[in-house]
């Protein structure tokens, strides 16, 4: 009699988040590059998701009463992409020393799907390089009961930093990039075996 397993063993769901969606933004160039390392591995399943998709309002509908239809089946898609993800990792910018409103606005349109998953950080911008930014991240999800990880990517002067799609320092970024995803795997297949023995509860 063969005994099955407890929890899933395959490739762990991950969700890269881009995080701006300005006009003229960096974010896809980093995301993709940090897209392309995680595809080396084959303990990974990736699953771009671009803010600028999922135009969610920044006014919800009056506490109590459901969002109209197309804002509700707006936030139903994004919901399912990000309710099969295992870990998330979040590629933002920093605006007025903390994150996008935007991507403020979508983290607070989900709920349940961010629970007891870790999330990951890669930064980018000027002299701070996004560190803000992260710093007021791992705040926000912290309240909706995901786990940040203290290990990011940081592009630093990320104008200077990036020739085409590639950074600079390709070496340096590949070696914090494998750092972070070590890390991402090691917390998302704990906490996924974790739900699947018992649902979290809030």
């Amino acid at each position: 009699m063969t005994t099955q397993p407890l929890f899933s063993t395959g490739p762990l769901n991950v969700a890269v988040i881009i995080g701006s969606i300005r006009e003229g933004r960096l974010g896809p160039t980093v995301a993709r590059w940090f897209v392309g390392q995680a595809a080396r591995r084959d303990d990974l399943a990736l699953d771009l998701v671009d803010l600028a998709d999922y135009p969610l309002p920044v006014e919800r509908a009056t506490p109590g009463d459901p969002p109209d239809e197309e804002t509700a089946a707006l936030r139903g898609r994004l919901a399912e992409r990000l309710g099969r993800a295992d870990a998330f990792v979040v590629v933002t910018p920093e605006y007025n020393n903390t994150l996008p409103a935007a991507l403020k606005n979508a983290i607070d349109w989900i709920f349940d799907e961010w629970a007891a998953k870790p999330v990951g950080f890669v930064s980018y911008g000027g002299m701070s390089g996004g560190l803000w930014a992260v710093s007021h991240l791992r705040h926000v999800f912290t309240e909706l009961h995901a786990v940040p990880l203290r290990e990011q990517l940081i592009f630093h002067q990320v104008w200077e930093r990036f020739d085409g799609d590639v950074p600079r320092d390709a070496e340096d970024s590949e070696v914090a990039a494998k750092t972070l995803l070590n890390r991402l795997v090691w917390w998302g297949e704990a906490l996924r075996a974790a739900r699947a023995a018992r649902p979290y509860q809030r």
